[in-house]
């Protein structure tokens, strides 16, 4: 009897757990749908120009952000130094996954890497692992987002613009997020002090990034051919289970444990970056996958995020 009453306590827990974390995650999802949802709305009903907005989100608000960002956290070296190694880890290995997979089935590695290698860590995972573990997970997941950061708005940008070319190279040394990113951590290294009243523009600004960025991915969409097909199902698996699975080895290599390993493991397992959608847009390559592929995983992200809170041993 004992054993019964147990196991009927720890069902209810974990049907109690389930149905809030599903409800968390929905609430920190519903501004992206709802901002998505009004750029397609208004696509529908003004002549709004995409490429101005993709160019207004990528060379002014992202690299504030992104500036703003770095200069205000809290960066303490060993974790840092920990996490580093473990994203890296985690993208090279997405990177490899979703490379090999485009080259198997001769897709258009431009169009199809990106919204599987990067996650939404930023703009959803920071609010979540905050409203679940309070300051010190938000922390950790922020220097996650960081390192992350980085990787896309270099690695990310040799992936869309075709490869190590000279064009290529430009485009990142011409970038303003990648120089946002070298002085966001050199102004935070330093202890260089801003003036308050230009960080508080900075943060002022750099709010926008990302409801901009929800907003064009729907104003996207109005011209984008939807489609689910075995490589939207190939690449969410990719961005789901490999995410999850390469965050496993690489917490394991680098001896992450407790919360760092529950973020790492979380915030790898999160739905495509909106991000994927725009920066393929603003440098001429078709964002049809990348979008598709943000619309959807950000809807399963209902049932995924949940799953992955589980699945990390919280």
């Amino acid at each position: 009897m004992l054993h019964t009453g147990l196991s009927r306590l720890a069902y209810f827990v974990f049907i109690s757990y389930s149905q809030t974390m599903i409800l968390y995650s929905f609430m920190q999802m519903l501004p992206i749908l709802l901002l998505t949802l009004a750029g397609f709305g208004f696509a529908k009903l003004y002549p709004i120009s995409q490429d101005t907005l993709v160019v207004i989100i990528t060379d002014l608000f992202m690299p504030v952000l992104v500036f703003v960002s770095l200069y205000k956290s809290d960066i303490h070296a060993s974790l840092v130094l920990d996490l580093a190694g473990a994203t890296t880890l985690i993208v090279i290995l997405l990177t490899l996954s979703s490379f090999l997979y485009a080259t198997l089935f001769k897709l258009d590695k431009r169009a199809f890497m990106p919204s599987l290698i990067f996650m939404n860590s930023g703009f959803l995972g920071i609010p979540l692992l905050q409203l679940w573990g309070g300051t010190p997970a938000m922390n950790i997941i922020v220097i996650y987002d960081q390192i992350q950061s980085i990787f896309i708005f270099t690695l990310g940008i040799l992936i869309i613009t075709g490869g190590i070319t000279r064009k290529s190279l430009a485009t990142i040394v011409k970038s303003p997020i990648l120089w946002a990113v070298f002085a966001g951590f050199f102004f935070r290294i330093t202890a260089i002090s801003i003036p308050s009243a230009l960080v508080t523009t900075f943060e002022f600004a750099g709010s926008a990034a990302s409801p901009l960025a929800a907003f064009t991915l729907g104003v996207s969409l109005k011209g984008t051919n939807w489609h689910l097909d075995r490589h939207i199902v190939g690449g969410l698996f990719i961005r789901f289970v490999g995410g999850f699975m390469f965050a496993l080895l690489a917490t394991r290599l680098f001896g992450i444990t407790g919360l760092s390993r529950s973020v790492v493991l979380v915030a790898s397992t999160l739905p495509s970056a909106v991000f994927t959608s725009v920066l393929p847009i603003r440098y001429g390559v078709p964002s049809d996958f990348g979008s598709t592929m943000v619309i959807i995983s950000t809807i399963l992200g209902i049932i995924t995020i949940p799953l992955s809170f589980l699945l990390a041993g919280y």
